[in-house]
């Protein structure tokens, strides 16, 4: 049974940073393409960043690029968001997700001052 569970959301201030977490398991972590996604009610969930098995690709949402960097760890079974300079419009639900329609329980990111 696959299971993703996020964690490192919080409340942060514009301007700050914080780091996701996604702990896979059920499934061999390293043969998979691994994905964040975000999504604020009302909205389509929107590709934040996404990373090849292996880690050699990563292609990023036009409106984080140069701010977040998506990562893995795959002996530990860990995917990463490193996110920089939030702004406000970042705040949604962070979702950890690998195909095919595998989804964790999401992680909360607000940004305010």
């Amino acid at each position: 049974q696959v299971k993703l569970v996020e964690s490192g959301g919080g409340l942060v201030q514009p301007g700050g940073s914080l780091r996701l977490s996604c702990v896979g398991s059920g499934f061999t972590f390293a043969d998979y393409v691994m994905s964040w996604y975000r999504q604020v009610p009302g909205k389509e969930r929107e590709l934040v960043a996404i990373i090849t098995n292996g880690g050699g690709a990563t292609r990023y949402g036009d409106s984080v690029k140069g701010r977040f960097t998506i990562s893995r760890d795959d002996p530990k079974n860990t995917l990463y968001l490193q996110m920089n300079n939030l702004k406000f419009e970042d705040t949604a639900v962070y979702y950890c997700y690998r195909a095919t329609n595998n989804w964790g329980q999401g992680t909360q990111v607000t940004v305010s001052s």
